[in-house]
């Protein structure tokens, strides 16, 4: 499997929230997901999160253009 990370977004308590395009059995996925800083100062994945699959992806980007358009609002 190999990732791409596209952005960490910096939480408390040394997580970060990672979106990255990861493959996996030769299909691409949009991957958000919660990693945690492990007591060697590594980042691991946990299960906190959401695969999205390319079928998904165009629904998935309207959902969050209809989210952004309501935080724009207010």
């Amino acid at each position: 499997m190999s990732e791409r990370v596209i952005k960490d977004f910096e939480r408390a308590r040394g997580e970060v929230l990672r979106v990255e395009i990861s493959e996996y059995k030769g299909k691409k996925n949009l991957n958000i997901r919660i990693w945690y800083t492990d007591k060697e100062g590594n980042l691991k994945p946990t299960q906190k999160g959401v695969t999205i699959s390319p079928e998904d992806y165009e629904e998935f980007k309207k959902a969050i253009e209809q989210a952004s358009s309501f935080l724009s609002n207010e």
